[in-house]
């Protein structure tokens, strides 16, 4: 059974829940049990070896606990009740007392689980509704043993379920997980460049970290992809969830992977760093977009403030009504110095990152921090209509503090928007999706960190002829035909990371008095020099690799001769206008082509317009 025909058969559970819960509430109910049959299922070979482990211990007069995570394999949980959820349904006035204590004999991390669904609350609603018996019924006879449901699989179950249950509360599904195959490009851009953990035989270990985990999806691709390439290697998994349904279900998905459970904390990662200390190899996140940050506001503004550089948010804060570049500083923060190893780490951001906030504002300082320390290696822009909850474009960023050495002092940007293909049914906002083909020819644009273009042979009449050819600085491209022509789109292109800073100089202009002297100051500094005239003010962008000096004698003075620069407001800003540095001109429609299309809707203009008189 696929995971999307598992997913609908839980569904159907919400049939019994009618009436008696609200649509938004089905997720209370539902996930939590699924969570339930799924660790019922997985313990289910070991329960028999931690009874008859716990009977001895106890009758030695032992504390059986340590004894007991052994017995229960490499899970790293066990239950001690003698009853599962299919033993439950042989006692139906009892269900609900039994059900308690089947809970109780889960050990800490797992009870921890059902504690942050609250789902005692649950069970009494269920009981008092007559429904307890039937929704257990239900779960008890769903197959979920790892052996027809591997993790990848009941991953996927748990965020379809998550999905559908916020399109029908109007909450927003994208804060609980990120597309499959957003994820796996960037796992694959990750983890490219390192040869020791993705050669197979080697026993190496490498940690990663998610500060917004959600349901763990990123985590958990990771861990597959490494696994599939190097089943020697272990990756130790990091995270933190603010949800806290989403965190329990990251917390059983660890669970069940033998993960160590302490490593996902629960809590709000910018107000409540849950990993303060610890720095990790490799870093992924799908912050909220457009999120504000009022809530969170103190503590990060005191951390900025009293700590600066020796705390997460040094560089600067960015406008409190989007608080996603903060998580690009908290990632930074938790870079292995590259002394010992470096990091690398992927982010999701929306477009306002590259370009929002002028020179001296906090999101172009937090740009001018990660450019001027050679951190960015490269930036993908994705296919809008790719996310759950939205359809505006989106960007993966990659950072590193161990860029090869060709690498350093560039940034690689990527126009990965014409990379997808139409889904066969939306979800939600998201129309789209990438092949595996597109996640290789992103990752191989990438790893040969080359600039590339797409190249479309052209007719004389601008019709394309087959399909479009993707060519390196290093390839050939193809002919056009006689009397035809090619069409350039660039795809990949390599810039110093100066390129994207500019100094902003203030130009003032003198006041002048009624009869047009210039006005001059009084007293202070300012005394015997001309006046600005505030109205006149103006300012300029340019660029850091250009004289400053010699631009304003260019164009400024020809047409202000008495203008000067204002040295003390100058201001060094960063940006990164993506689409600027991708933009292809259009030729306009020749005049005859235009008239003849003009021509032709007038005719069936008329043609219309006698129909309807006849």
């Amino acid at each position: 059974m696929n995971h999307q025909a598992l997913s609908s058969f839980i569904w159907a559970v919400a049939d019994l829940l009618r009436g008696d819960y609200k649509q938004s509430e089905y997720g209370k109910v539902i996930l939590p049990f699924t969570i339930l049959r799924r660790l019922d299922c997985v313990l289910e070979a070991t329960k028999p070896a931690v009874l008859a482990e716990l009977k001895a211990k106890e009758a030695a007069g032992l504390n059986p606990e340590p004894f007991l995570l052994r017995k229960a394999g490499n899970i790293g949980i066990y239950n001690t009740s003698p009853l599962d959820l299919p033993k439950l349904l042989g006692d139906q006035d009892h269900i609900r007392e039994n059900l308690y204590a089947y809970i109780q004999g889960f050990s800490a991390a797992a009870r921890d689980i059902f504690e942050r669904f609250d789902f005692f609350t649950q069970v009494e609603r269920l009981a008092k509704g007559g429904l307890l018996y039937l929704v257990t019924e239900k779960f008890a006879n769903i197959d979920l043993h790892p052996e027809a449901v591997d993790n990848a699989s009941m991953g996927l179950v748990f965020e379809e379920l998550i999905r559908k249950f916020a399109e029908i509360s109007n909450e927003t599904a994208g804060e609980h997980f990120t597309p499959r195959e957003v994820i796996r490009l960037m796992v694959n851009l990750l983890f490219i460049e390192d040869d020791e953990v993705l050669s197979p035989g080697k026993a190496v270990v490498r940690t990663i970290y998610d500060p917004t985990a959600g349901t763990g999806g990123m985590l958990s691709i990771a861990a597959e992809h490494l696994h599939a390439h190097n089943p020697q290697a272990r990756l130790t998994m990091y995270g933190q969830e603010l949800n806290d349904e989403s965190y329990a279900i990251c917390k059983a998905d660890m669970l069940v992977k033998g993960q160590a459970v302490e490593n996902i904390v629960a809590g709000n990662t910018l107000s409540d760093d849950g990993h303060a200390l610890a720095k990790f190899d490799y870093m992924l996140s799908n912050p909220p977009f457009g999120v504000e940050w009022k809530k969170v506001e103190k503590a990060v503004r005191d951390e900025h403030e009293k700590k600066g550089f020796d705390g997460r948010f040094g560089p600067g804060l960015p406008r409190v009504s989007d608080g996603s570049m903060l998580f690009l500083l908290h990632l930074v923060s938790k870079m292995r110095p590259a002394v010992d190893g470096g990091s690398r780490f992927g982010i999701v951001l929306n477009g306002s990152p590259l370009f929002t906030g002028g020179a001296g504002s906090g999101e172009s300082e937090i740009r001018r921090y990660v450019l001027e320390n050679d951190l960015v290696e490269a930036i993908i822009g994705l296919p809008s209509d790719m996310f759950y909850n939205t359809g505006i474009a989106t960007y993966v960023w990659i950072l590193s503090n161990k860029k090869q050495a060709d690498r350093k002092g560039f940034v690689q940007l990527i126009d990965a928007s014409s990379f997808w293909q139409k889904m066969r049914k939306s979800l939600g906002s998201k129309r789209k999706e990438m092949s595996e083909e597109h996640i290789a020819t992103i990752t191989r644009l990438f790893g040969d960190f080359t600039e590339a273009e797409f190249i479309t042979v052209l007719d004389a009449d601008g019709q394309a002829q087959g399909e479009p050819v993707l060519v390196t600085g290093t390839d050939n491209p193809p002919a056009a035909p006689a009397g035809g022509r090619l069409k350039r789109v660039p795809i990949s292109r390599l810039f110093r990371n100066e390129d994207f800073g500019y100094t902003t100089i203030t130009v003032e202009r003198p006041l002048r008095d009624e009869q047009g002297q210039v006005v001059l100051g009084l007293k202070g500094k300012l005394k015997g020099k001309p006046q600005a005239d505030s109205s006149l003010r103006d300012t300029e962008n340019v660029p850091l690799g250009e004289d400053i000096r010699a631009y304003f004698e260019r164009e400024v003075l020809p047409h202000a001769p008495d203008a000067w620069i204002d040295e003390e407001k100058s201001k060094v800003g960063y940006e990164i206008p993506f689409n600027r540095h991708f933009y292809v001109f259009e030729p306009p429609r020749s005049l005859h082509a235009i008239d003849e299309e003009l021509k032709a809707v007038s005719s069936r203009i008329v043609a219309m317009l006698g129909e309807l008189t006849e």
